[in-house]
């Protein structure tokens, strides 16, 4: 069984997709510290400064006092932030954008209901784009599992508790986190670990130049589904 374990993050870049979609069970990692200026509640879309290759939408938060867990975070709905992401992404309608009235609309329904946790909304966002791309997510939530992790000491040790207890034989991790995994630890309690690079991809974004790594809403605006699904297998294992 492959696994993968990743916190909740806000519309993710299309690498994340490919770690999402690439093993059979995907756990979401929310019950370790939320930190400040993460992918949790932002990401990054074009921006219409052409100055500048990128903007931020954000979903604001509750205060957040220090030790919160991501499980805990709230979501601040006394500021009209889903009324300034729509604003922001109006950009892609005026550079005609193929995909910006489908998109949007996506958008539009996610937001239309109130959610309980930030956690909730990007479970919601990730289920809404595999529905969309007619992916299956098979995801649970770490926080309702009740693994007993008391074993952790490292980094990479959270990762390798919940694959033995959920007896994966492969561990799959984003190629951003390498450097903290002990590959030997790994092999010698019996699983196999493998890192997602995802390989140089590139699409029509108007007439700019190509911005890469941004939110999957920029790769949805200007790809069919079709196309998606290619760029999803563009990626190495290593």
């Amino acid at each position: 069984m492959k696994l993968a374990i990743m916190q909740p993050y806000f519309f993710p870049y299309i690498g994340y997709f490919q770690l999402m979609y690439s093993v059979d069970k995907f756990i979401i990692f929310d019950i370790v510290q939320y930190e400040r200026h993460s992918w949790i509640n932002r990401n990054r879309i074009l921006s219409p400064n052409l100055g500048k290759e990128w903007t931020y939408i954000t979903v604001p938060l509750d205060r957040i006092k220090q030790g919160t867990l991501i499980k805990d975070v709230k979501i601040n709905y006394n500021l009209k932030w889903e009324r300034n992401i729509l604003g922001k992404l109006t950009y892609y309608k005026k550079i005609r954008a193929p995909y910006y009235e489908q998109i949007v609309d996506l958008l539009i329904k996610i937001f239309d209901k109130k959610y309980a946790s930030l956690t909730e909304l990007n479970i919601k966002c990730m289920e809404v784009v595999s529905s969309y791309l007619g992916k299956k997510f098979n995801y649970e939530i770490c926080s309702q599992k009740n693994y007993s992790l008391e074993n952790v000491k490292e980094k990479d040790d959270w990762a390798l508790e919940i694959s033995k207890i959920e007896g994966a034989t492969t561990y799959y991790n984003a190629i951003g986190g390498m450097k903290f995994f002990n590959r030997e630890k790994y092999y010698n309690n019996g699983i196999d670990i493998k890192f997602i690079k995802t390989n140089n991809i590139a699409y029509k974004q108007s007439k700019r130049k190509f911005v890469p790594n941004l939110s999957i809403i920029d790769v949805m605006m200007f790809n069919s589904e079709k196309e998606i699904e290619k760029m999803l297998n563009m990626y190495e294992l290593i």
